[in-house]
């Protein structure tokens, strides 16, 4: 734990990490070769880590559209597949004969 949340002292111990501001703060001060080529260095990986996660953004919001296309289909073939089951039920009542056209006899 770096730092106690009932005290407000701030950190205790300095922090192993730099945000990609503070990189940029630190090429403000640093002059060496040495320093520039190492800070350009941390700058690209976090350019790198924002593509990647820009990337992962795309890819979950594609892969939602397909699961919303995916659901729309299957609730359209489940409706289909229940006219089908209802369609090969037969009738309760029997459908009356029709009356043939044209001249007849009585009797017949």
């Amino acid at each position: 734990m770096t730092s106690n949340p009932s005290v407000k002292m701030g950190l205790r111990r300095p922090p192993y990490a730099f945000t990609e501001h503070g990189v940029a703060m630190l090429s403000s001060v640093l002059k060496s070769q040495r320093a520039v080529q190492v800070n350009i260095f941390i700058i690209r990986a976090f350019i790198r880590l924002r593509e990647l996660l820009a990337s992962n953004k795309e890819l979950a919001v594609r892969l939602e559209q397909i699961e919303a296309a995916v659901d729309q289909h299957a609730s359209v073939i489940n409706v289909l597949a229940e006219e089908i089951n209802n369609l090969k039920t037969p009738l309760s009542e029997p459908m009356p004969l029709k009356q043939r056209i044209g001249f007849h006899i009585d009797g017949e």
